[in-house]
């Protein structure tokens, strides 16, 4: 509530109405049978208020700032001996950075009116500007914060820019000296490439929605390697569209690879952040997504040259892996081999050791026919009956003799 006050020494009291007595009434109000209603009252007195004062810039102090459910601002701004109701509707909303804070001083542009509703006098705001940036700086620091907060902020989601991009599509106005700069830049380099102007306003309240639309078209066509965001330089209010939250998010959510190059270099917005690439100026992004037939040749030079040493060091390790692969079948043939020796010699020595030429070796012989027969039993010689005894190291040709009866 307004703090009670007394009203000033030349403000002219309230005459009490002279008796009427049944005589009609020359105006609406003039007689208690022609008394008027109090939304008559309150409308006539905010068409007379709003039709005194034109719409005004007042300075002030924040207080008692509250956001209504509906949407709509109320506070008072004060000085060191008044304050007013004010008011900011949800419609005017948008060219205010950010709601101000209590005890915030600021100069609020709007009109004088009364609340014909509660009869209240208010003052109806559509501009805030606050002293130096205080409303820019916080508005800044919510969207920063909320965008850090989902991750569009962070280092490792930025995307590499595409080395030979074919087709480019730039989102600034057709009318812009940013266009014009990024044309002259990618004609002086002769880039081959193909570019897609996607017009947009670039400054005022109709910005940021334009802007959303054309990112939104280019990811429903989906034919750009590349994407860039430009407007030329300009001050703070003029480039604050491209620290809306919507137009960061938009840039954010490009299907494509992105460059935001927002003003000159010592201008950083939103978009900035959540590009893939910030470029300090319009022709900044131009060289920086584009290279010039000298930068081609010099690119296609060093890629031969590193094919060139792909090649030696693939040949190389592979020349160096059959080496060490022949060595390995030598030793393992080697160990093969010797493994299966020493078997055929453990087998030869068994058979050796039962072999009938070792026994003969130790002196014995073996009585051989003439049809080539071991002879192994005595019932086997006749008298007189020719054989073979073979020895160690030949045969010797014998013949039997005759058995001895014996003694009856």
């Amino acid at each position: 509530m307004f703090p009670a006050v007394e009203p000033p020494p030349t403000a002219r009291a309230v005459e009490e109405p002279s008796p009427t007595y049944g005589r009609a009434a020359s105006y609406p109000g003039e007689t208690a049978e022609s008394a008027i209603g109090v939304s008559i009252l309150t409308e006539a007195a905010r068409d007379i208020l709003e039709g005194a004062f034109i719409p005004v810039w007042v300075r002030g102090e924040i207080t008692d700032f509250k956001a209504h459910r509906n949407g709509h601002w109320y506070f008072c701004l004060r000085d060191s001996s008044a304050q007013i109701r004010c008011v900011v509707w949800n419609r005017d909303q948008r060219r205010i950075p950010a709601p101000p804070d209590d005890g915030m001083l600021v100069a609020a542009f709007g009109r004088l009116t009364v609340y014909p509703t509660r009869g209240e006098m208010q003052f109806t705001i559509v501009r805030i500007e606050a002293e130096g940036d205080g409303l820019r700086r916080k508005a800044l620091e919510v969207t920063r914060t909320r965008l850090a907060a989902d991750g569009l902020l962070a280092p490792e989601r930025k995307r590499a820019l595409p080395q030979f991009p074919r087709v480019i599509a730039v989102v600034t106005s057709p009318d812009g000296a940013a266009l014009h700069d990024i044309v002259a830049v990618i004609r002086r380099r002769r880039a081959q490439v193909r570019l897609i102007v996607v017009p947009a306003a670039v400054q005022g309240d109709s910005a940021p929605e334009e802007l959303c639309y054309a990112l939104d078209q280019i990811n429903r066509w989906r034919g750009a390697d590349l994407v860039i965001v430009s407007r030329g330089g300009g001050s703070r209010e003029d480039m604050w569209a491209f620290n809306n939250e919507r137009v960061a998010r938009a840039v954010a959510a490009c299907y494509a690879p992105t460059i935001s190059a927002v003003g000159h270099e010592v201008d950083l917005s939103i978009c900035d952040l959540v590009a893939d690439y910030r470029a300090p100026t319009p022709s900044a992004a131009a060289e920086t997504a584009t290279l010039s037939h000298t930068e081609l040749g010099t690119e296609l030079r060093r890629a031969a040259h590193r094919l060139r040493g792909s090649i030696a060091a693939r040949f190389s390790a592979d020349r160096d892996h059959l080496r060490h692969v022949s060595r390995d079948l030598i030793s393992a043939g080697v160990r093969q081999t010797s493994t299966r020796r020493a078997a055929v010699e453990q087998i030869a020595g068994r058979l050796h050791a039962l072999s009938p030429v070792a026994t003969m070796a130790r002196g014995y012989a073996v009585a051989r026919g003439a049809d080539g027969h071991a002879l192994t039993s005595v019932d086997q010689f006749s008298d007189d009956m020719p054989f073979d005894l073979v020895l160690r190291d030949g045969a010797v040709p014998a013949k039997s003799w005759p058995r001895s009866k014996p003694a009856s």
